[in-house]
């Protein structure tokens, strides 16, 4: 179990510490559970109450919070308590590791390149030409198609598969049952007949990007498909070939974007968010959860299209009302050019009388 005292902490968070530096913390926890020997953070004021209620052996604070502090607790006092508590639970993580070793029913070709210290799980192929940086750990059942690189230091999960040429940055992490590489939806309708559109891009992905679970990246149709540094993606996502997703961006859950897209950097979108293919989208844009882009966003911001739930009485008057839109657009629209024929009409009076 690992352990850390409070004085390493602090230094390790530039914190300041209010108690006992020698206090250990070997876990972390909610304020409302924590015990001592486990550390909680505060940063939503609506949970302050608990910071007076809390046995958490030390608690991650601003400033303004340490006058709530339940007696005898110690703090460490940051600028961004939910940051910090990341930090140290980076510290704490036990996580273990997806691979140890070289399991002996693991398929490794002759040509692949392996760095130090690798680990690649039980019946695991890597093909031809693929090259494994240090560190990496290749989880049970993953597949790394010919080509392929995986950068230092980076993590796949159980039954993630690459596709050949996919390239993968250093210490990315890729989750059970993701695919990179796999052939966009290209195809040519001819009299009715579909012909496939061999991809012959690939996926580029940067360093420091997660990838969630069951998540599809498509290979690009003749240039690549790329996704920047530091960029998390959720669960059951889906990325259409030839998109382009900037560094920093954050896609939640079921997430899709349409082919040859291209979204700038720090941009955030909700689960279910749809986007349309061929647009540009600039940075720092926020796209809620279950909207639908449609076209080009040329201005940071927030935008949303997505219906928010409501009972099921008021849903049905409303889209009852929905239906009707058409009809007092037209009616609408009668009632302005009867109004403009009166306008007219007492213009020419008036001009008569003038």
């Amino acid at each position: 179990m690992t352990v850390y005292s409070l004085a390493y902490l602090a230094e390790h968070l530039s914190a300041r510490l209010i108690g006992d530096p020698a206090c250990n913390i070997s876990s972390i926890a909610t304020l409302e559970h924590a015990v001592a020997g486990q550390i909680s953070f505060l940063s939503n004021i609506k949970y302050r109450k608990f910071l007076s209620q809390t046995s958490a052996g030390a608690v991650l604070i601003k400033a303004d919070d340490a006058a709530f502090v339940a007696p005898g607790v110690n703090a460490l006092v940051v600028v961004d308590p939910y940051v910090a508590f990341a930090r140290v639970a980076q510290l704490l993580d036990n996580t273990p590791h997806s691979a140890t070793g070289i399991h002996p029913t693991a398929v490794i070709d002759d040509t692949a390149v392996l760095g130090t210290d690798v680990a690649i799980g039980a019946n695991a192929v890597i093909s031809a030409g693929v090259v494994l940086g240090d560190g990496v750990q290749i989880g049970a059942g993953c597949f790394v198609g010919e080509g392929a690189s995986i950068g230092k230091g980076s993590l796949l999960w159980a039954n993630v598969t690459l596709y050949h040429k996919v390239q993968l940055g250093q210490r990315c992490i890729v989750h059970s049952g993701a695919v990179l590489g796999s052939d966009g939806f290209g195809f040519a309708n001819d009299r009715g007949n579909w012909l496939k559109i061999p991809q012959t891009g690939t996926v580029v992905v940067g360093d420091d990007t997660e990838i969630g679970a069951n998540t599809t990246i498509d290979r690009g149709a003749i240039e690549d498909t790329r996704i920047g540094n530091n960029v998390i993606i959720d669960n059951l996502c889906q990325i259409a070939h030839n998109v382009q997703i900037g560094d920093h961006c954050a896609l939640a859950g079921a997430t899709i974007v349409a082919g040859s897209t291209k979204i700038g950097r720090y941009c955030i979108f909700g689960g279910g968010a749809v986007v349309n293919g061929h647009i540009e989208i600039c940075d720092g844009v926020q796209i809620t959860g279950m909207s639908m882009v449609m076209k080009p966003i040329t201005e940071k911001g927030v935008y949303s299209s997505g219906i928010p739930a409501v009972s099921n009485v008021e849903w049905r008057k409303n889209t009852a009302k929905l239906r009707q839109i058409d009809q007092l657009y037209q009616r609408v629209k009668q009632l302005e050019q009867q109004l403009a024929k009166v306008q007219h009409a007492q213009q020419d009076e008036h001009h008569i009388e003038d």
